[in-house]
């Protein structure tokens, strides 16, 4: 299995990054204490989006912070991304893993105790990370399944032994009463993308995952 911390795990949104741009907001995330950079946009060419995956590179370039790809394995293979994210209409995780190999860091998207019990099923090393959700709707993702709220996430997290991270409308104050349910971490879009002060926002972020020293 590979490794990696799931506590602040960033999704990237461009419009909500709006004039400042991913790369900038990234950046600025990352010196606040991201831990994971996801970059999703379903919207951009493939050009593009090897364009900006490229320029996410650098940006993450000494950090130890990996970049992950939502969905677009093409484009995780072409810039060499650390990993790729798939979700349930994706390509199956068992595929990805065969086109790979054992290195690239693989993460999947479930929504109940049914479909974290598929994950378990796969040959062992298919998956390295489970994303729960969504904790709420969010406009981020308008078709993401209904809103699980915390007994929901926790549910999952019971039937599974991999690392997971929780998404979906998470908020500062919402991080200790996601953490309660036993994931390893949150996954915000707006809660940084959109922020005036995506450093400021990311460090609150990390602080509330992190508790009291």
């Amino acid at each position: 299995m590979n490794p990696i911390d799931l506590r602040v795990y960033l999704v990237t949104d461009t419009a909500l990054c709006g004039a400042r741009g991913v790369s900038d907001t990234v950046r600025a995330a990352v010196a606040g204490g991201v831990t994971v950079v996801q970059l999703r946009d379903h919207a951009e060419s493939t050009r593009a989006l090897c364009r900006l995956a490229e320029s996410l590179r650098e940006v993450l370039a000494g950090t130890g912070v990996p970049l992950i790809i939502d969905d677009r394995l093409d484009v995780a293979l072409a810039v060499g991304a650390d990993g790729v994210h798939v979700g349930q209409s994706d390509m199956d995780p068992r595929t990805v893993r065969r086109l790979v190999g054992p290195d690239l860091v693989i993460g999947h998207s479930v929504s109940t105790p049914q479909e974290a019990r598929a994950v378990a099923d796969l040959p062992e090393g298919s998956v390295d990370y489970l994303g729960i959700g969504p904790f709420r709707a969010t406009p981020t993702k308008p078709n993401a399944a209904a809103p699980l709220g915390a007994s929901g996430i926790a549910d999952v997290v019971a039937t599974t032994s991999l690392p997971t991270v929780a998404i979906g409308g998470i908020k500062q104050v919402d991080v200790r009463h996601v953490l309660a349910t036993g994931v390893g971490g949150v996954a915000v879009v707006s809660a940084i993308c959109a922020a005036d002060d995506p450093q400021r926002a990311a460090a609150e972020l990390r602080a509330s995952v992190e508790g009291p020293a």
